[in-house]
């Protein structure tokens, strides 16, 4: 008798689906999947507050924490902070936004994070950034892959964010 080791067993479901789904605390789909999302803890939260008020800030930007997009066909991801240049009109944008800001939190996957990056700048996200509020740090995130900054900035918006502008206050 041969005997195998089980193996767990997730059954797929379609974005219709997903989308008429609630959840205790917010998760994306992705390839037919639900994925978790790491629970946020303070310095989280407050990194991501902050981001979006800087945003606010800015004339012509539009900050959006928390919003869910249609990355894909079957892909929906929920954004730290993401920043448009025309408000969006639509519950799920489905056009890239401008920046992308990922907030990192302490149970964050690498593997998992690289795969949402590189989704973000398939899908022509001009700036993805990864704010990392543990380590205090910033990364940009480009074709050539993820590179510590020592600040984020836009320069046709005259914005530049440095760590101690962010994490000064908190």
């Amino acid at each position: 008798m041969l005997c195998f080791p089980q193996m767990a067993t997730q059954a797929q479901i379609t974005a219709e689906q997903y989308l008429h789904m609630t959840f205790e605390y917010d998760a994306e789909f992705a390839h037919g999947h639900i994925a978790e999302r790491s629970l946020p803890d303070l310095s989280h939260s407050r990194v991501q507050a902050a981001l979006a008020m800087r945003f606010g800030q800015v004339r012509k930007l539009h900050g959006c924490p928390g919003v869910r997009m249609k990355v894909a066909a079957e892909t929906y991801r929920v954004a730290g902070v993401a920043v448009f240049c025309d408000p969006p009109r639509e519950d799920y944008p489905e056009s890239p936004p401008f920046v992308r800001a990922e907030v990192t939190t302490k149970d964050d996957r690498y593997h998992d994070l690289m795969e949402k990056l590189e989704e973000y700048r398939l899908w022509g996200v001009a700036h993805i950034w990864v704010v990392d509020p543990l380590a205090k740090r910033f990364s940009l995130y480009t074709e050539l892959g993820l590179q510590n900054v020592s600040s984020l900035a836009l320069r046709d918006y005259a914005f530049e964010l440095t760590p101690a502008d962010l994490f000064g206050d908190l």
